[in-house]
């Protein structure tokens, strides 16, 4: 009983921590350095961008809460530490991505918390159905982040180096994520959880980028 509580107060320290701007720092350093910051920018422009990066910042915390959740219910120790060693990875994103998102004058969607309760709860249940399958999960969602990432990347005004230099970092980061997984043992998902996926992402996108 003692442990089942005290490995839910590390994981609500560990959401509270995500979920606050400015608490989660870089353990490398933000791609485009101090120095290359991109000029001034077009409004349209920027609220653009803006959209764009309030997407990847939520997509870093449903990563965070995906992998917490997953972490917290499989079967193999191995693979538990693996999720949490896949998750202080992508701490680095989420810290770029709140940088990022300071220097165009803009927060974190207010939406944030909602998804990653629902992220938390997928992981989760990921983790309870075998580690396989959490694993194809992982496989498949930075699958799914790196198209997401090649579109926004395609979608950047040319004179953006510094979104640019972020997101293409992260998309190297996020395509070996999924090849460890993949050799780790991970199972192909079916076509309809692929597509579930792919439909709950479209949801995510199209209202971060708004509110």
């Amino acid at each position: 009983m003692h442990f089942i509580l005290d490995q839910l107060c590390i994981h609500a320290d560990r959401a509270l921590k995500t979920l606050t701007p400015g608490a989660t720092q870089a353990h490398r350093p933000y791609p485009p350095g101090l120095k290359n910051v991109t000029p001034l920018l077009a409004e349209q422009d920027r609220a653009h961008i803006l959209g764009l990066m309030k997407v990847n910042h939520v997509g870093e915390v449903c990563a965070q809460a995906l992998y917490e959740g997953q972490a917290l219910t499989a079967s193999s120790p191995a693979i538990a530490n693996a999720m949490l060693h896949a998750a202080q990875e992508e701490e680095d994103h989420l810290a770029w991505c709140e940088t990022r998102l300071t220097h165009l004058n803009g927060a974190p969607s207010v939406l944030n918390p909602i998804f990653y309760a629902g992220s938390f709860c997928l992981g989760a249940v990921a983790g309870v159905i075998g580690d396989r399958w959490s694993l194809g999960f992982v496989e498949e969602t930075e699958r799914q982040v790196c198209r997401h990432l090649d579109s926004h990347l395609s979608s950047l005004p040319q004179y953006d180096q510094e979104t640019r230099m972020v997101l293409e970092q992260m998309r190297q980061d996020e395509a070996e994520h999924g090849d460890a997984a993949q050799a780790l043992g991970a199972a192909p998902l079916p076509g309809l959880v692929r597509f579930g996926m792919k439909c709950l992402s479209k949801v995510m996108t199209m209202s971060v980028y708004r509110i």
